[in-house]
């Protein structure tokens, strides 16, 4: 069994190896920086940086769904008619906004780690247990963005007419219908623009897990940085790749909201 994932896993290490953007067959690096410290190979730091990127992209992408699933269930409680949840939601959110974000990876990291650690003494298992960086990261980022994107959801619901509730109950629907057909297309339609912020914001946050030691686009320029003493040259290279990930998101979200708008039109 352990042959099975080991050939899944070296399966994906070589399709990425095909499509990496920088150090592919067709990448960047590969194709204009063969004889500069950008090289892929042994020759340069072009494989680390490639590495960084990827991570970035990976974790940016874990934590998205995350974030919008946590942030989907917070804005419900903070509308339900229980006191209780109401309360809970607050609290939620007023932590992880009010908490920075490096202070809450921290929590998470270190926090999380003592605690399995002494759940798993507890049990009788003496081993020692570490939590995996990628994880904690997609974790600690997960919570503040699921608080920044509660409040936007809360706002797009706050928007739809109570009226479309009550139309999906006299056709019958019962509530979860009614949220699927008639109020999640509106509430997509009108977060886009306060999620599509949210991403630029994850993206940059992406950065703070370098302090963990995961190795992203942060960290592995900053290596490069200090090893070479080339530093201008190399965090040059980071700003251009998070500047890259911005302009491939802004486009992306920006077909979203067109598509959304001509579904809203058609109707």
């Amino acid at each position: 069994m352990s042959g099975f994932f080991t050939a899944i896993v070296e399966a994906v290490t070589a399709a990425l190896g095909i499509v990496d953007p920088l150090c592919g067959p067709v990448g960047i690096f590969t194709l204009f920086a063969g004889d500069t410290l950008l090289a892929c190979g042994d020759t340069g730091w072009g494989d680390e940086i490639a590495l960084g990127f990827l991570v970035t992209g990976s974790l940016a992408l874990a934590t998205l769904p995350v974030g919008l699933l946590f942030g989907f269930f917070i804005a419900l409680a903070k509308q339900s008619e229980e006191r209780s949840l109401r309360l809970s939601a607050n609290i939620y959110t007023t932590l992880f906004r009010g908490l920075p974000e490096l202070l809450t990876l921290f929590i998470v990291y270190y926090g999380l780690q003592i605690l399995v650690q002494n759940a798993a003494t507890a049990i009788g298992y003496q081993g020692t247990v570490e939590i995996n960086a990628f994880f904690a990261g997609m974790i600690a980022l997960g919570v503040v963005f699921s608080a920044y994107c509660s409040e936007v959801l809360l706002s797009a619901f706050k928007a739809i007419p109570r009226g479309q509730y009550e139309a999906g109950h006299a056709l019958g629907l019962h509530r979860g219908r009614t949220m699927q057909r008639i109020i999640l297309p509106q509430l997509i339609r009108i977060a886009l623009p306060g999620l599509g912020n949210l991403w630029m914001a994850l993206l940059k946050d992406t950065a703070l897990v370098s302090v963990i030691g995961l190795p992203d686009i942060l960290r592995q320029t900053g290596v490069a940085a200090r090893v070479t003493k080339q530093a201008f040259e190399f965090y040059a290279i980071a700003c251009l790749l998070f500047l890259i990930l911005a302009f491939l998101s802004s486009l992306i979200f920006s077909s979203i909201e067109r598509w959304a708008k001509r579904s809203e039109a058609a109707r």
